[in-house]
């Protein structure tokens, strides 16, 4: 049951506080007072989007809270729009839920028929889901669902299937020549970096190796040059010479001695650098192997990261051609164990709709002919087959339309053929009442302008069957009929009214002794 519902900043209204009461609650007013947007703000807080635009002029966020008796347990709801980017949040008892938590709860707290419901009485579909939540097994509806969804997603994995195995049988011949080119050279990952580093090391090897030897051939000399060693000798035994005829060479003679010291030590690490490199380092190796590479890459016309790549991609496209025949038995069984499955369920579905249609058809009956019908109306549920699944006939579900006869002497039609705006009315009141005796839970009802098109003695008998219903169920009720008015526990009057040239809706409970004058207001009469 709704306790509370506050209200500020939104569309015209700033700051508005209600507290309703068990059984009919009623909001009454002029047309365009703003009725219709406290029901707005209650779908709003129970999950339902609102523009950014009903955030009231000036304030930058409008939020609706409610205190709901859920079983005797109380939950407190609050939402918040931003008018800057449209942003909400919703709390449940100061707790931030989704707003698919909110809509799960929504059952529970409200059922709502607005002014368009009588169009979507007349929409087969809908037909077709009051039928199924009147059944005694509504698991079997769901389980119908979870199958058929099961099914489609199967039958779009053999469809991916077929077209990805048709395009690669396409291109089978290409991707076992790519594969047999890169197997030939069996690339490896990083090797052609390795490699140019390992090209590059042995030219700087063979520049040392060359410039050392030429080093060494002006040391020692070649082709009957002598060489500096040579040279050396001969200085050092003639600066001796001189050093034994005179002190003052032989400081010059201990110069060119260690001078030859010098370049013998030169001559070994000459020696040594000069070495030509081991056979496994030899360049023709990494040379033969880069051009392999390079032929590699010409080919396929693409770079080696790319070919590796392409490799894996090659691999896992010819293993699924492979395995493509085992794979689609597979999804084949699955499919013919969902089919199987389908066509079991339906077996007690479509019966279980029919059983329904009788009790639901009677009960609609009853209530129709308490709303003001003739005692020979007859309603009934007109099946018709639907296949779920390949257009086979054991998987076809029976889909029900209702048809009625509001008159004796004519045949049934459907609903939506025959049906005037204020029959439509009443059957939506029908509808409604069953469906809230069908379930344990307990919402609150909310009607608005459920009495539209219905005039004259049947409007009392639709006031009737409201008060009727509101003696077991709380009700929101928005009317411009005085006979149902007259009926509510809590009378509310909507108005608006302007400020400093500002306009605000208002709503208020009537007093007792206002009540008289605006039923009169209602019906026209003169104050």
């Amino acid at each position: 049951m709704l306790e509370l519902l506050r209200i500020r900043n939104l569309a015209l209204i700033e700051d508005l506080e209600l507290e309703f009461a068990p059984g009919m609650n009623v909001l009454t007013g002029e047309t365009g007072a703003g009725k219709s947007f406290i029901l707005k703000a209650l779908n709003f807080l129970t999950g339902e989007r609102l523009g950014t635009d009903l955030v009231r002029a000036g304030s930058d966020r409008a939020s609706v809270e409610a205190v709901f008796d859920l079983d005797g347990e109380e939950h407190i709801l609050r939402r918040e729009l931003t008018a800057a980017g449209g942003r909400s949040r919703i709390l449940i008892n100061d707790r931030l839920c989704t707003q698919e938590s909110m809509r799960e709860l929504r059952s529970r707290l409200i059922l709502h028929s607005g002014q368009h419901g009588q169009q979507k009485l007349l929409q087969p579909a809908f037909q077709a889901a009051v039928l199924d939540a009147f059944m005694r097994r509504p698991d079997l509806t769901e389980e119908k669902d979870r199958l058929c969804a099961e099914l489609a997603r199967c039958a779009e994995a053999l469809k991916t299937l077929d077209d990805t195995r048709a395009a690669l049988e396409d291109k089978r011949e290409l991707l076992e020549y790519q594969r047999g080119e890169i197997e030939k050279v069996a690339p490896l990952p990083g090797e052609e970096e390795e490699l140019e580093q390992r090209r590059a090391a042995a030219r700087k090897r063979d520049a040392v190796t060359e410039n050392a030897g030429r080093a060494l051939a002006t040391l020692n000399g070649d082709e009957g040059r002598s060489g500096a060693l040579v040279n050396l000798a001969d200085l050092e035994r003639s600066l001796d010479a001189l050093a034994a005829l005179a002190d003052e060479f032989a400081p010059l003679a201990e110069s060119a001695a260690s001078a030859r010291a010098a370049i013998r030590d030169l001559e070994k690490t000459l020696r040594r650098a000069a070495r030509p490199a081991p056979q496994e380092e030899a360049g023709e190796a990494v040379e033969a192997r880069l051009f392999a590479l390079a032929q590699l890459k010409r080919k396929l016309r693409r770079p080696l990261d790319s070919i590796l790549a392409l490799k894996n991609e090659i691999v896992e496209n010819l293993d699924f051609l492979d395995r493509c025949a085992l794979d689609r038995r597979n999804l084949e069984r699955e499919e013919g164990e969902l089919c199987a499955a389908l066509a079991g369920l339906l077996t007690e579905l479509n019966p279980a709709r029919g059983e329904a249609a009788e009790r639901l058809a009677a009960a609609l009956e009853d209530e129709l002919k308490g709303l003001g019908f003739s005692e020979h109306l007859r309603v009934s549920f007109e099946f018709s087959p639907r296949p779920l699944y390949g257009g086979r006939v054991d998987l076809q579900e029976r889909v029900a339309r209702i048809f009625w006869r509001p008159n004796p002497g004519q045949p049934a039609q459907p609903l939506d053929r025959i049906a005037s705006g204020g029959e439509l009315s009443r059957f939506l009141l029908a509808v409604i009442s069953l469906m809230g005796r069908n379930t344990h839970e307990r919402p609150t009802l909310i009607f608005d302008e459920i009495d539209s098109g219905v005039g004259g003695l049947t409007l009392n008998r639709v006031a009737a069957g409201l008060e009727k219903l509101a003696a077991s169920r709380q009700m929101l009720l928005i009317t411009h009929w005085p006979q149902l008015a007259v009926r509510a526990e809590r009378h509310f009057i909507v108005s608006k009214e302007v400020r400093d040239g500002i306009t605000y809706t208002l709503c208020r409970p009537a007093a007792p002794e206002e009540i008289p004058a605006e039923l009169a207001r209602m019906s026209g009469a003169p104050i």
